[in-house]
């Protein structure tokens, strides 16, 4: 493959951390080639295995170049013994493509806190970052569909200035990612009231509003849980600790519900043709919430975009990651990033700083 293709995107992919193995990564790369001509893939693995896949799809084998490593990052891996230990791993060799200028954005279906202390490592945090977020995407009533969360996992920890770092980086995905010219901002709390929250959710939510009209975003205030799928906002910022408990309670939730919903109609005769009657919109329903359609946490905050696909991700959840990772690197959305955190500098400045990129905000 000619890496310096014209007008081509490079997704650097690691194909051996997902718990469906190798097979399910390249089959989501196929269908991710067959429908755009302008990406390119650095595959990193087992050589032998995934030469075998690849050539099974003529337009992805000549679209894609693969790097061989030995080993792999396994879910068990403790983040620690992987930085001392995984210089011979794809994930690390993945990471290192962007690091190198060879690729533009990293999707990885691996161990998520491995990932991230690597990707901190290797691409180091965008200067002015202190804490990296990850970001997700989480269905609402919005008209594009989704509303943007953060952190939802990278630290458990954060303070006001950490929370206000998230969401000028919060609005600059939900512009980049949603197409979102000013999006709408809240801070996750126990209630919408001032006095309510720790001090540092208080201290947060002056700083947000300081900023707002300079950082072109609409800041509503503290929002609840109750809003984070609602179209009161587009943009919730929190803790990892909060951020992460909100998204796997999401996920077990829809999971009981779907199963319920099942039973319910498969309980008698007249229910299973009330399911016969409900089936498109059943299936408007599940394609709809379905998370292999907006799967992808995106690692903000570093020198690199860095693209987490949930570790069971199929064929399809893996084309959706990597459908992400394209559009992002195609709006120079990193580079855009970096100038958001830098114009932002200490909150005291914050007032005196401009835009820096203009009538088009990242």
């Amino acid at each position: 493959m000619t890496m310096n293709a014209p007008k081509r995107t490079i997704v650097s992919v690691d194909a051996m951390g997902g718990d469906l193995g190798p097979a399910a990564v390249v089959a989501g790369l196929a269908l991710s080639a067959d429908k755009n001509p302008n990406i390119g893939f650095i595959l990193h693995g087992n050589k032998p295995e995934l030469e075998k896949l690849v050539a099974r799809t003529k337009d992805l084998n000549e679209v894609c170049d693969i790097r061989h490593a030995d080993e792999v990052v396994t879910m068990d891996d403790k983040p620690s013994y992987v930085m001392r230990n995984g210089q011979n791993t794809s994930m690390w060799s993945a990471i290192d493509a962007v690091r190198n200028g060879e690729a533009d954005v990293v999707v990885s279906c691996g161990n998520t806190g491995a990932l991230m202390l690597l990707s901190m490592v290797r691409l180091r945090k965008l200067p002015g970052v202190n804490r990296p977020a990850i970001a997700c995407l989480w269905p609402s009533r919005n008209p594009a569909g989704f509303n943007v969360m953060l952190d939802v996992g990278a630290d458990i920890r954060a303070d006001d200035t950490d929370l206000l770092q998230y969401a000028l980086m919060g609005a600059s995905y939900a512009r980049n990612g949603l197409g979102l010219a000013r999006p709408r901002v809240g801070l996750l709390n126990v209630g919408t009231e001032e006095h309510k929250g720790r001090p540092e959710l208080k201290s947060a939510h002056e700083l947000i509003g300081d900023v707002a009209e300079t950082a072109n975003i609409d800041y509503i205030g503290f929002v609840e849980g109750g809003d984070i799928p609602s179209d009161r906002v587009d943009v919730i910022v929190t803790d990892g600790f909060t951020g992460n408990v909100a998204l796997k309670t999401a996920e077990g939730t829809a999971s009981l519900v779907s199963g319920l919903l099942r039973d319910a109609f498969n309980a008698t005769i007249l229910s299973k043709v009330s399911a016969l009657l409900a089936l498109s919109s059943l299936r408007r329903l599940s394609k709809r919430v379905d998370p292999r359609r907006n799967n992808g946490g995106v690692f903000l905050g570093l020198n690199g975009t860095v693209v987490k696909s949930h570790g069971s991700a199929d064929a399809m959840g893996m084309s959706a990651a990597v459908k992400l990772a394209f559009r992002l690197a195609e709006s120079g959305f990193n580079q855009k990033l970096a100038a958001r955190v830098a114009s932002a500098g200490t909150p005291s400045q914050d007032q005196k700083n401009k835009n820096p990129e203009g009538e088009q905000p990242a």
